[in-house]
């Protein structure tokens, strides 16, 4: 992220995040602010909408209950070893740590594997 304003506002989610956990009312307002500065300042769809998914699914569901995206895709068959994927506080953690680098190949990967990820809890709950 490019802007100041930005970058100040997401430092201050991740600080409150990790000292306090998941408050969602706090939380929820501050990624609002957040993605509207995206919006207006950065011009990035891909972080605007994972912002706006994240916030309505914590709104919704109470909590942040996406994983970790695995580093190593499955094979067709395969299926996901049970109990390793990381939820709550320490994915989203990851999560805002890929938004500060949204420019990152690798990071736009994994903003893109959220976006899939919320998109389908959405749906199946």
């Amino acid at each position: 992220m490019k802007n100041l304003k930005a970058q100040k506002l997401l430092n201050k989610i991740q600080r409150d995040l990790m000292r306090n956990g998941i408050i969602i009312n706090t939380l929820v307002e501050d990624l609002k602010n957040l993605r509207t500065i995206i919006i207006e300042e950065e011009e990035n769809p891909l972080l605007a909408k994972v912002l706006r998914l994240t916030y309505e699914h914590i709104e919704e569901f109470k909590g942040f209950e996406i994983p970790v995206p695995d580093d190593e895709p499955l094979e067709e068959g395969e299926e996901a070893p049970e109990n390793t994927a990381e939820t709550g506080q320490e994915s989203l953690d990851y999560l805002l740590s890929l938004v500060a680098d949204p420019e990152n190949k690798i990071n736009k990967i994994e903003l893109r594997e959220y976006v899939n990820a919320l998109n389908t809890y959405a749906e199946e709950n």
